[in-house]
């Protein structure tokens, strides 16, 4: 049994890892061999520290290269310092790199010592003069083409060595700097980084060029810069906090013009209606995170490979073609490729899942044509992703220049540029997608867009979250018309409410003989009067509401969606449930502009941009983008926020001011939900008025809410109490979002209950 061992032992095959180890570690001696070698020659050279060795390597390396001889140490010492951190040095580098050494040699000894004789050369060249026998020699050799000739036959030879050793080519350079230049002044932001010569000559045996053959484009996300305007080159952009101190002293500037016709005091009043929220203010970008790189990005040579890997598997089916441009995208890259004359657009299209398999990819999706290019494109998964954050787009140039308080971001498209867009044109926005493809992180952009870019007095928002989890971040911001609705039955109501309130802006417009909220607007500040804010009115899960009221919701949503635009009133809705139940047809057929995530399905697909596609996204924000006028989606990387900067900003923003709604529309939402509640409390004074008053005169403030919280009764029953208080005399008429006015004082309140008491003794 142990010969049997020993003979397996014998016969078995070495692994291969202690192999790789063992010529690492032959490898990793000869380094510390040449290093030592070359401290040897350094002492040797420069100390005198190695006795009589040293004096004769000294002796001999300069008798035999002259004065270069001193840069021997150092060389030896880098050489092996990189053979030792895994620069493997090729014998063919070390050839050219002594070819230099000899030329240098012989150039310092045509400078220093041309007129030596053959036999003072090595004394010359110990003595550190000239450039020893082999720098000699050759001089020598050349002195038929005289003092200046050798100097140049020797400059010439060191130029084309460095040239060969470093891959240098002056040509190259130039041209590459040429184009840079030329691409500067068309403003096109891309750059050419993998070319190869296209060949001259036309071959007749193939229908389409190979692959070495093909010049086309390789563009980073990475590589689109976001250009940004100097203090030198353009003139500051104003803050928006700016823009509202200016807007106020316009203001003011037109009520001084108007004080000898109109009295002080409603000039007064005029002015405090339509100045902006001064105590607003915009959150900084640095609250928000940092742009976090990926660990591994794919390099050109990986695209230029998987470029070759995707035209032979066209090949292999017969499709012959060939590549003009690579765009490296953050989540995908876009292969643009042109088949070539007689190659069906379908036969490309079905060759998806063949090409997935080649490249080992998660998916592919082939947009086919491109719009507005004569090529294909096949959509592939980068093996590395890269994230990109909010910060950096609404950071973007083309986010900062946006004029509209209705600009949003999303995020980036294939090619690495910013993704804005304008509600107000869209004008309304439909998000459909699973869980997990990124809706409420596209929701978030959306609302973090305008919190940044517009004041309460410019854009105000009613949200509408059934679900009770995705927007309760936002609770208090100053944005808000009401709290945030979650009972899908108040949102019902609420939905009514602003079908009602976009048929008062129309008879409003209409008494100010204008068109929409712009012209009402511009009308308004002529006049002295309030402005009216943008409305957008974000819905977070549309299957809910269609299962609790289904007629009243879908009837809202289409009246808003065909008539609100004028009015400034714009509709946000999403749902992760994209059936033929919940976006209807008539819902589909009013809101034209969609966001497409990750879904389960091509029939989920087809119901939201009405074509595939949908359904082999990546998800984690990866959407296809379809704004109105648009015949075919842009997809898109979708910005990440993450909640705890959703929570700084918001937290910013509200500061430590208490949040204020507008009663009204919360009155009518709740008489609308709750039409039985006017009968709870019958006869004509509630029993809890007189602890209602004592609690407003206490406080020194009344309101429906302040009431329904204080006395724990239910919003219609607050406001009868109030609307009792009123009637006599003990609190002011309604304010808009102020609170009511107390118009008695504690002792008034005294008087009134013992004169209450006395009626009650009297009546018994």
């Amino acid at each position: 049994m142990a010969e049997r061992k020993r003979i397996q032992q014998k016969n078995k095959k070495p692994a291969q890892k202690p192999e790789k180890a063992k010529s690492k570690a032959r490898g990793d001696i000869y380094a510390l061999v040449v290093i030592a070698v070359g401290f040897v020659f350094l002492l040797s050279f420069y100390f005198g520290g190695t006795g009589g060795l040293g004096k004769v390597l000294k002796g001999f390396g300069l008798g035999m290269f002259g004065a270069i001889a001193y840069i021997i140490p150092f060389v030896l010492v880098i050489f092996g310092v990189l053979y030792l951190f895994g620069k493997k040095i090729q014998p063919k580098a070390v050839c050219f790199f002594a070819g230099i050494f000899v030329c240098l040699a012989a150039f310092i000894h045509l400078c220093t010592a041309s007129d030596a004789h053959f036999t003072e050369l090595y004394r010359l060249g110990a003595e550190g003069i000239g450039g020893g026998i082999i720098g000699g020699l050759i001089v020598i050799l050349l002195s038929f083409a005289g003092s200046w000739g050798t100097g140049i036959i020797l400059l010439t030879a060191v130029l084309a060595l460095l040239m060969v050793l470093t891959n240098f080519s002056p040509s190259e350079f130039l041209r590459s700097k040429y184009e840079k230049k030329d691409k500067a002044a068309t403003e096109t932001p891309r750059e050419t980084v993998l070319d190869k010569p296209r060949r001259t000559r036309e071959t007749a045996e193939k229908p389409a060029p190979s692959f070495d053959e093909q010049d086309f484009k390789i563009i980073s996300h990475d590589q689109v810069a976001i250009s940004r305007a100097t203090p030198d080159e353009a003139e500051p952009k104003k803050t928006a906090q700016e823009l509202m101190d200016e807007e106020k002293a316009n203001a003011k500037t037109d009520a001084n013009e108007k004080a000898e016709a109109v009295p002080k005091e409603e000039i007064e009043k005029e002015i405090e209606d339509t100045k902006p929220a001064a105590d607003y203010k915009f959150p900084p970008l640095d609250i928000l995170s940092l742009q976090t790189k990926s660990k591994r990005a794919d390099k050109p040579d990986d695209l230029r490979e998987n470029a070759k890997k995707l035209i032979e598997t066209l090949h292999s089916f017969g499709v012959e073609a060939k590549i003009l441009e690579v765009s490296r995208g953050p989540s995908v890259t876009r292969y643009e490729i042109q088949p070539s004359a007689g190659v069906k657009v379908s036969k490309i299209v079905n060759l998806a899942d063949d090409i997935a398999l080649n490249l080992a990819a998660l998916g592919v999706r082939i947009e086919a044509p491109i719009p507005g290019k004569a090529a294909v494109g096949i959509e592939i998964p980068n093996r590395s992703t890269s994230t990109v954050t909010l910060r950096e787009v609404l950071s973007s140039e083309k986010f900062q220049e946006a004029k509209s308080k209705t600009a949003f971001v999303l995020g980036k498209d294939i090619s690495g540029v910013p993704v804005v867009s304008d509600i107000a044109q869209m004008p309304h926005l439909l998000i459909a997608g699973t869980t997990g493809s990124g809706k409420s992180v596209c929701e978030s952009s959306i609302i973090l867009s305008i919190l940044y870019n517009a004041s309460p007095d410019e854009v105000k928002l009613l949200m509408i979250d059934p679900k009770k989890v995705e927007m309760q971040m936002y609770e208090g911001i100053p944005h808000l018309l009401i709290p945030i609705v979650t009972d899908p039955r108040k949102a019902a109501g609420a939905l009514n409410w602003a079908v009602a309130e976009m048929t008062n802006r129309y008879q409003m417009f209409a008494d100010c003989n204008v068109r929409n909220l712009e012209g009402y607007n511009e009308y308004a500040e002529q006049e002295g009067i309030a402005k009216l804010p943008n409305i957008v009115i974000i819905i977070d899960e549309l299957s809910d509401l269609m299962m609790a009221a289904p007629k009243d919701v879908e009837d809202s949503i289409c009246r808003l969606a065909q008539m609100a635009r004028a009015a400034g009133m714009h509709l946000v809705i999403a749902t992760q449930r994209p059936s033929v139940d919940v976006i209807t047809g008539l819902i589909k057929a009013n809101i034209p502009s969609r966001i497409a995530l990750k879904v389960s399905n091509q029939i989920d697909s087809r119901t939201i941009i009405d074509m595939m596609g949908a359904e082999k996204l990546l998800g984690k924000g990866d959407m296809l983008f379809m704004p109105v006028g648009v015949s075919k989606p842009v997809r898109v990387q979708g910005a990440w926020v993450s909640d705890d900067e959703i929570r700084r900003v918001v937290n910013y923003i509200k500061g430590d001011g208490e949040p204020v709604y507008d009663e009204d529309i919360i009155e009518k939402i709740e008489n609308a939900d709750k039409p039985e509640m006017e009968e709870d409390d019958p006869g004509d004074t509630d029993p809890l008025l007189m602890q209602a008053i004592e609690t407003v005169v206490d406080s020194g403030q009344a309101s429906v809410s302040w009431v329904q919280r204080k006395l724990k009764v239910g919003y219609a029953r607050a406001g009868r109490i109030v609307d009792q208080m009123e009637a006599r005399g003990i609190v002011g008429p309604h304010e808009g979002s102020k609170p009511r006015q107390v118009l008695i004082t504690r002792a008034q309140f005294l008087e009134m209950m013992m004169s209450t008491d006395t009626q009650s003794d009297g009546e018994e």
